[in-house]
């Protein structure tokens, strides 16, 4: 896919995720004005029309959101909307070609630098290499767990292995760029992985965020591995 292609992609993807949340909260009845113009961006930028001033308006709150709730409160979800919202209004403001290129191959290589990290700090982890945070997790987490799962604290071994796996694709993830069809199985298994969390802790927003993220990813691996 052309560079136009994927950031036309990634303004759909990341519009539809940031709606969704931004529903939530103006259903919910709390700052109505920030996320009701938060609603307004998004389906602007559905339209594809001037929608580099969508994006503006999406990084403009996306700055007074974080302020409103002293940081990113969502954790690593609102950091990653934050991060590609910036990295396509580089991508718009900056001059056709290169520079934006480099916007969305920042983006690109910030994703696989967020499994390969994320995998590095647990695997140094004696806790993870030992499977007890995952028992810890479903243990004591406030995470909306129902009580079947959190039997499974009392399976050391199988939390064991859940560890390793996770903690060895992370690591491994780069190595997905290598090959078009690596990247897809691996893409394949970090959204399984997120769902996963989704629907074992609550933790929607990483499943829609991350998966924006994903058409930067194809395209930078064309660009710099395809040959």
């Amino acid at each position: 896919m052309s560079l136009d292609a994927i950031i036309r992609l990634t303004e759909i993807m990341l519009a539809l995720a940031v709606l969704q949340q931004s529903v939530e909260h103006f259903l919910g009845g709390r700052d109505r004005a920030l996320f009701g113009v938060r609603i307004l961006a998004c389906l602007w930028m559905l339209t594809g029309w001037h929608s580099d001033g969508a994006v503006v308006t999406l990084w403009l709150t996306g700055l007074v959101y974080l302020h409103r709730f002293n940081g990113p409160y969502n954790g690593g979800a609102d950091k990653m909307t934050m991060l590609i919202t910036t990295c396509l209004m580089a991508a718009h403001l900056a001059p056709p070609g290169q520079w934006q290129e480099l916007a969305m191959a920042y983006l690109a290589v910030q994703l696989v630098l967020s499994y390969f990290v994320s995998g590095y700090v647990k695997i140094v982890n004696p806790e993870w290499r030992s499977g007890r945070a995952l028992v810890d997790v479903f243990r004591f987490s406030a995470y909306p767990v129902s009580e079947s799962l959190r039997s499974w604290a009392a399976r050391p071994r199988l939390l064991w292995l859940m560890s390793w796996s996770v903690m060895g694709f992370e690591v491994i993830f780069p190595l997905a760029l290598l090959h078009p069809v690596a990247l897809w199985i691996g893409m394949a298994i970090a959204a399984t992985f997120h769902l996963a969390n989704a629907c074992l802790f609550g933790l929607n927003r990483f499943f829609w965020i991350w998966l924006c993220a994903y058409p930067s990813l194809i395209w930078f691996q064309d660009r710099v591995f395809g040959g």
